[in-house]
């Protein structure tokens, strides 16, 4: 059961001892928070591991605005004050010493949350996305500036998603490695409506553990308890995070640190990206016992797997979907919903009623197929041709159109716009980047 190609459980070992400067090491932080000094203190450890006196942390002026800028960065719709990114931002400094003022005497409310519904890739249902407002978005960026640093000390190396320094890429190198080492069964794993059933309660618990600063805990506790506005309908949430808060991935996260540490102390190789997970295992009957040390674990924590999407599969056999790819054996390609939701992208485009030029949709369809590539290059060659294909297509139909022909691009359309006729207009093509990849040493 034990993984000799594991990593270490603790992410960020104690390193007082390490080669380089304590700032190098925590380079992401964010320096108008986190001092030399309290870096020392992080990598020794506190006095009872618990920190105190944070809030002013919270609220200093410099904090606000590295947070400002942080959220200016990101973008973002407006909440329900209706004030975007841009009109926050016209008279930053009084905006900002209203946060100020109100986080330093403790009359700051959060307002409510704006419940926007967004469609679930592949599949007809919705998913609920909260928008805070600018004001509690700078609010709460500042607080996880704060408390991330704390949290990321001890979370498992197990664990990639939103996390400094890592990422989607990292979990799948993770995945592929495991697979090709022998761990070829897989409990496949599907969190049922997690940031939505989260116990608030026993959330709070955890982060007592590590922060006492009383203030801060009711602030965390406030963004927890944020009415959400859903159309005319207000009401509070007895439990989860709203998705959308920019504190709510470090809050997610803190809260499943339990299982990833209570599965690395029993030897099993789980990969976590937010909460989606899967545990790779060299038998059958380790995967099933992994699978009953999870159950087991998120039915006392107040979670529980989604009962059809939870499986164990056999990557040679039936093979397992993550992060986007499809595995199976030692190959791994984009998943249909990963194909089909490019196509989407790709189809609103390259509609054949389109009034563009023909070399501003090519640019267009570039941004889309570059940024795909870039996350699938890994894949297998085929995938990339199946897409070449499909693009072209897409773009014969759209010249058919205008000459004033029906139906999609076949038959002669190959004659009249052949393959080199769109290499000549610039249409970037994934075969030939996935070729040059192949070649460059870090491909």
């Amino acid at each position: 059961m034990s993984d000799p190609t594991e990593e270490c459980p603790a992410a960020v070992p104690v390193a007082a001892t390490q080669a380089g400067s304590v700032r190098g090491r925590w380079s992401w932080t964010e320096p108008t928070v986190w001092t030399e000094r309290m870096l020392t203190a992080l990598e020794q450890g506190v006095k009872g591991g618990v920190w105190f006196s944070l809030v002013d942390k919270v609220f200093s002026r410099r904090n606000l605005e590295a947070a400002y800028q942080q959220v200016a960065r990101n973008r973002g719709a407006a909440g329900v004050d209706h004030v975007t990114v841009d009109q926050f931002g016209d008279d930053l400094a009084t905006s900002l010493d209203r946060l100020h003022d109100g986080l330093r005497c403790g009359s700051y409310v959060p307002q409510a949350v704006r419940r926007h519904w967004i469609p679930k890739p592949g599949s007809t249902e919705m998913r609920p996305l909260g928008i805070p407002t600018v004001r509690d978005r700078v609010v709460q960026t500042a607080l996880g500036n704060v408390l991330e640093p704390i949290f990321e000390r001890n979370f498992a190396a197990h664990s990639y998603g939103f996390r400094p320094g890592r990422g989607c890429k990292d979990a799948l190198r993770r995945v592929d490695a495991l697979v090709k080492a022998g761990y070829v069964h897989v409990v496949d794993a599907d969190l049922k409506s997690y940031f939505d059933t989260i116990p608030q309660d026993r959330l709070m618990d955890l982060i007592r553990r590590q922060v006492a600063d009383g203030r801060v805990l009711d602030l965390i506790e406030a963004f927890l308890k944020q009415g959400v506005l859903d159309g005319l309908s207000a009401w509070t949430p007895e439990q989860g995070t709203p998705q959308g808060a920019v504190i709510s991935p470090l809050l997610a996260n803190i809260y499943l640190d339990p299982l990833d540490q209570h599965m690395a102390g029993k030897g099993f190789a789980m990969v976590r990206y937010a909460d989606d997970f899967v545990i790779l295992c060299r038998s059958r009957e380790d995967a099933e016992q992994a699978l009953v040390e999870v159950q087991a674990w998120l039915a006392q924590a107040g979670l529980q797997l989604h009962p059809t999407k939870t499986r164990i599969v056999h990557v040679e056999q039936e093979g397992f979907d993550f992060l986007g790819y499809h595995f199976r054996g030692r190959q791994h390609w984009p998943r249909h919903k990963s194909l089909g939701k490019l196509r989407d992208t790709i189809r609103s485009k390259t509609c054949r009623s389109h009034g563009g030029s023909l070399q501003a949709i090519i640019a267009d369809v570039n941004r889309t197929l570059r940024g795909w590539f870039e996350y699938f290059k890994h894949s297998l060659k085929t995938a990339f041709l199946d897409v070449d294909r499909w693009v072209r297509m897409r773009l014969r139909s759209l010249l058919r159109r205008r000459a004033g022909r029906r139906g999609r691009g076949r038959g002669l359309d190959h004659q009249r716009w052949p393959n080199a006729y769109f290499a000549e207009q610039g249409l970037y093509r994934l075969v030939a980047a996935h070729a040059l990849a192949c070649q460059s040493p870090c491909g």
